[in-house]
């Protein structure tokens, strides 16, 4: 397949990359994107395992022809950004987009405590920090807006806001040394001045940690100097707590080192859910910030009493709780202390010194942008301050005419227990559903003179932009990738239902009867049939389907009482027929999260309509 010169030729690119890749389905949706003047180009993908690269090459490189390069490697490595930057050759990023990885954070299953997930977000804002794009999008689950009764989400937020143009930081310096140096005590003031350079290079940062906590231990020091005789102030359990905590403080470099190996091997174990996952846990917690601060504080709380001085050791409270403030809390800090006449200018200065404006999340619904799921999500959008802020993303198909279930996989309805099916046959008809079919744009809106949703996905939706003169191809592995003979090409890829047992089939005939599985489990377990799996959802021709998940066997089918395949989820996740889901099918317990097999990839992606919609408002946006 080859670009379209003219479509090229007549717009402005805007580039961008795509973190925590997976299968693809932000960047398939941001290729599909385009404006009158304005088209996305695609840099660069990353994604930790080889399956969801083997799966990107075929698809952008051997396929359509990009030369998006790709980095599978695990973001939270010190190495990742310097390879990112080298891949990317000092090419300008417009657009960033990732999907962290959203487990921990779903309301679907159990949320594991200290899950490194957790903190990817943070890695991902390095990211952004260097490579300084005009829009990023961070793409999540719903659940992550009430994790931790919201703070999360709050502390997301307060982090976006916390991105400072270095280059403008300087001028923050000058207003605080005019409006704010002789409005209090020099140790807060000098500290808070630190906290906010801590915000600069790494070099400053480090170099501007050391000074704070200088003056943290200095302030210790003569505060037991002046109160405390001298074998008290070096024997007293509370006077040492605190003077040993600083030095943990310090020592963040080593403990984030602890706590990464620590975790870690937790996640390599697989510990949950048994007689090691409290220790390990209590292990990480032990040498976190937060801990360290809260005994911290309960110890200066004793040396208060013990010094009977509580203003000098309010006075370390306050330094403290600067050293695990964002910047934006800093900002709040610096608010409260300011005269009220000078709150106008420093709010004008904030706008030139915040890179990035947010205001709240946006939730969006996948159904609302023509696809046939209602797969709810969050995007975290960050605007650069030279760019429009973006609050919403237009729904581009009214509820009344949302995509149905039936309409999107209709024509797949052709296999039966353990086929495959490699061309398009002729399905089985359900008459009292074919009313439900409809023309319809690319985007889903109902049209006289467009297409059912079946052609599209059979056509594909990059036709604008793309000649489709290279047939799309399947490889069980990277290995194969490079020999050609082993390019399995053919008409209809990934639609492909296991075989299974008489008792399966039974129970599955039997729930799709129901309709309902916890209407049929009584009579399933009267029949020996009842099963421990959680939930079994049949789908509803006539509406949208929930969330496509990873586990080939949670939907049955509207009328074939048999899961789905990964064609048919595909489908429910609006990818193109052409868009081949590489490596194995489908695997088992803890190897899904190892091997990424075709449903994983299905199941974790974005749809790639709604992020068609996501791209289309940048491009309507982005100066």
């Amino acid at each position: 397949m080859g670009q379209i010169k003219e479509f090229i030729n007549s717009r402005n690119k805007v580039t961008f990359v795509d973190l925590f890749a997976g299968a693809g389905g932000i960047s398939e949706g941001f290729m599909q994107a385009y404006t009158p003047d304005k088209y996305f180009d695609f840099l660069l993908a990353s994604d930790i395992n080889e399956n969801c690269e083997l799966t990107h090459r075929v698809r952008y490189n051997d396929v359509l022809g990009l030369n998006t390069k790709f980095i599978c490697q695990d973001i939270m490595e010190d190495s990742f950004l310097p390879n990112l930057l080298k891949e990317l050759e000092g090419k300008q990023v417009d657009v960033v987009t990732g999907g962290p990885s959203c487990q921990s954070f779903s309301l679907a299953g159990r949320r594991k405590k200290l899950d490194k997930r957790d903190d990817l977000f943070y890695h991902y804002l390095k990211v952004i920090k260097a490579l300084r794009p005009k829009y990023f999008v961070m793409e999540n689950v719903k659940g992550i807006l009430t994790k931790d009764e919201g703070r999360i989400k709050n502390r997301i937020i307060r982090e976006i806001r916390s991105i400072v143009d270095a280059n403008a930081i300087g001028q923050l310096f000058e207003f605080l040394e005019t409006h704010l140096k002789k409005a209090m005590p020099s140790s807060l003031y000098n500290a808070l001045v630190l906290r906010i350079q801590m915000e600069e290079d790494e070099n400053n940062k480090s170099e501007a940690r050391s000074s704070f906590f200088d003056i943290l231990e200095g302030l210790l020091r003569d505060l037991t100097t002046k109160h405390l005789a001298y074998n008290v102030s070096k024997s007293n359990e509370a006077v040492n707590t605190i003077r040993h905590g600083l030095i943990l403080l310090r020592e963040k470099q080593l403990r984030d080192e602890i706590k990464k190996q620590v975790i870690q091997l937790k996640t390599s174990a697989h510990i949950d859910n048994d007689r090691f996952v409290d220790s390990y846990n209590s292990l990480i917690e032990i040498i976190s910030t937060g801990h360290i601060l809260d005994s911290i504080n309960i110890a200066i709380d004793d040396v208060a009493l013990l010094c009977k001085s509580k203003d000098e050791t309010e006075a370390i409270k306050k330094i403290l709780e600067l050293y695990v403030s964002t910047f934006d809390e800093c900002v709040d800090f610096i608010t409260e202390n300011l005269n009220k006449g000078d709150k106008p200018e420093f709010e004008e200065l904030m706008n030139k010194i915040r890179l990035y404006n947010i205001q709240s999340p946006i939730v969006v619904l996948s159904s609302d942008y023509g696809v046939p799921q209602n797969r709810e999500r969050v995007l975290f959008i960050g605007c650069r301050n030279d760019q429009r802020i973006i609050t919403e993303i237009p729904p581009t198909v009214s509820a009344e005419e949302k995509v149905k279930v039936y309409e999107a996989i209709w024509d797949l309805d052709m296999l039966s227990n353990g086929e495959t099916a490699t061309a398009y046959k002729k399905p089985h008809i359900r008459k009292q559903y074919e009313s439900l079919k409809k023309c319809r744009t690319v985007q889903g809106n109902p049209c006289k003179d467009g297409h059912l949703y079946t052609e599209w996905s059979k056509i594909g939706r990059l036709g604008h932009r793309f000649t489709f003169d290279t047939d799309p191809f399947y490889v069980a592995s990277m290995d194969d990738l490079d020999i050609v003979k082993n390019h399995k090409t053919m008409e209809l890829f990934n639609h492909q239902t296991s075989l299974q047992g008489e008792n399966v089939r039974s129970r599955l005939k039997i729930i799709a009867e129901y309709k309902d599985y916890d209407a049929a489990k009584e009579e399933l377990k009267k029949k020996g049939l009842d099963s421990n799996k959680r939930n079994y959802t049949v789908l509803d021709p006539m509406g949208q389907s929930p969330t496509v998940c990873t586990m080939p066997d949670d939907f049955i089918h509207y009328s074939a009482a048999r899961p789905m395949t990964v064609r048919e989820m595909a489908r429910l996740q609006s990818f193109d027929d052409s868009f081949v889901f590489q490596g194995k099918r489908q695997t088992g317990g803890n190897n899904r999260q190892k091997e990424v097999p075709q449903y994983t990839l299905v199941g974790n992606a974005v749809p790639p309509l709604m992020a068609r919609a996501i791209a289309n408002t940048i491009l309507e946006n982005i100066k």
